[in-house]
């Protein structure tokens, strides 16, 4: 295996980083023999180069899963456990190498990236947990016949990783893969190859056997494709744009493929009159500017009852102004949009806006790191007072930009909540739990929280509705995707 590390963010690593293809336990040259680039976001600099993963790539890693699954679904369940416990561990133990890593290949500051790496490990003990417990059931037909379930792994499972989340991403999908018998293929974005690479690695020092877990990356159209379509996958967990997660479907429809999608959102929080207006304030300033914006459960839009919209609205830009912004490695407020071309697309979204003459009440600019001047941010932007069918309310920005709707009643907040296609997450800020509760009932959306926007954990299971996707991640029903039931029943 050849390794490179670019010398502007050598300091930050203690180790080179990885460019190659990992099939079958090792890292293995590209049949492409070509490699792409991936930037350090905070300085626009170059991180290091990854290989360019073909359709013999991911043959190679399908065949190679295929051979592994044959023995990996009889392992122990027990054994299975174990296995995941000490990737677990290994994991805390190379926390601040994968976060050092995730910072600089995402833009996210350096204690987000921590906390995505501790999340991370809590899902592998938690799904460690759940793989000696999938029992099946007895089903009583009367004293001529006996019958019963068992709960089987589907086979070989690909992940397509995104770019936002790049490591709890894919402990997320491939922790309960793996409790339950499947091997994997994970195709990380081409933007944030790198900690995938190392989590493979892990996974093999952990006694993971060899084409359990395989990673190949590239780009989308050249290694994602392949793998989504290729007839040796029976089932696809794909985060991403409801854009590419249709072409995901449609490659997967002529193989019967199952499906997991996490797709698009944007979730609305609403704050009624009789809220805590500083617990709001800071709970939009969590749901929107944390990882710059660049969440598919973003609190992007603030719905907020006309009683306490100025008041509430003045704490939110406070709030916003006081974001200090600066290279992930600094541990700032708030760190990099993941890519130049991603920084364009929010000015885009953000600059027809103030075409239009919407109230842009701060932020709405392009900047910089503020000590080297280089790097590709974005300011934290309020746009207040949009109307139902404007584009920033209804079309997803993926930035830090939160767009304010005034309401007059419950009723208004509901409307505006389920007025767009999507369905991720949404948020209830009140006093009154009994009108929170009402609101959270009725709310088209695959989570509602009270009072603390994203509360839950690991436990919880995760996933939307309408355009925002279907199937669960996290919690027990994380399991459901990589589990097929069957039934077996005996005459006396």
């Amino acid at each position: 295996m050849t390794q490179t590390t670019a010398p502007s963010v050598a300091q930050h690593l203690t180790q080179p980083l990885p460019d190659q293809h990992f099939i079958d336990g090792q890292f293995v040259t590209s049949h492409s023999q070509e490699y792409l680039t991936s930037y350090d976001p905070g300085s626009g600099d170059v991180l290091g180069r990854f290989a360019a993963g073909n359709a013999d790539d991911i043959e190679q890693a399908v065949q190679s899963s295929q051979q592994a699954f044959a023995t990996w679904r009889h392992t122990a369940p027990a054994q299975r456990a174990s296995i995941l416990l000490k990737a677990a561990q290994l994991l805390r133990q190379r926390e601040q190498l994968i976060a050092t890593v995730e910072c600089l290949d995402s833009g996210k500051t350096l204690s987000e990236a921590r906390g995505d790496v501790q999340g991370s490990a809590r899902l592998l003990e938690y799904y460690a947990g759940a793989a000696d417990k999938l029992d099946g059931r007895s089903v009583p037909l009367g004293p001529e016949q006996m019958a019963w379930t068992v709960r089987e792994p589907v086979g070989v499972t690909a992940h397509i990783i995104p770019w936002n989340y790049p490591t709890s991403t894919f402990i997320r999908g491939v922790a309960p893969a793996l409790a339950a018998g499947c091997t994997v293929i994970a195709k990380p974005a081409e933007t944030t190859p790198f900690t995938a690479l190392l989590l493979a690695q892990l996974f093999s020092e952990a006694g993971l056997p060899a084409g359990v877990v395989n990673v190949v990356t590239g780009l989308g159209s050249d290694a994602g494709a392949p793998l989504v379509s290729h007839p040796g996958v029976q089932h696809v967990t794909f985060t991403g744009s409801v854009d590419t997660g249709v072409h995901v479907m449609q490659s997967a429809a002529p193989n019967i493929t199952r499906l997991t999608l996490e797709l698009g959102g944007k979730s609305p929080l609403i704050a009624l009159d009789d809220c805590d207006l500083d617990a709001a304030a800071e709970g939009v300033r969590w749901a929107i500017f944390s990882n710059a914006g660049q969440i598919c459960s973003a609190g992007s839009r603030l719905i907020v009852s006309r009683r306490i919209h100025q008041a509430l609205l003045a704490r939110v830009v406070e709030l916003a102004q006081s974001i200090k912004l600066g290279h992930p490695m600094t541990n700032p407020d708030m760190g990099a949009i993941n890519s130049e071309l991603h920084l364009q697309r929010i000015e885009q979204h953000v600059e027809a806006a103030r075409q239009r003459g919407c109230n842009i009440v701060c932020g709405g600019q392009i900047t910089s790191d503020p000590v080297s001047g280089r790097g590709w941010f974005y300011q934290p932007t309020v746009v207040d007072q949009l109307s139902m069918d404007d584009p920033l309310v209804q079309q997803e920005v993926f930035g830090p930009v939160l767009a304010v709707q005034v309401v007059d009643s419950d009723e208004e907040a509901l409307a505006a909540a389920n007025a767009t296609e999507f369905g991720l997450v949404s948020g209830v800020y009140s006093r009154d739990i009994q009108r929170a509760l009402r609101l959270a009932r009725d709310i088209d959306a695959g989570q509602v929280t009270i009072n603390d926007y994203w509360a839950g954990g690991v436990e919880l299971p995760f996933g939307g509705s309408r355009k925002s996707g279907f199937g669960k991640e996290k919690g027990w029903e994380g399991l459901d995707a990589y589990t097929k039931t069957k039934s077996i029943a005996v005459k006396l």
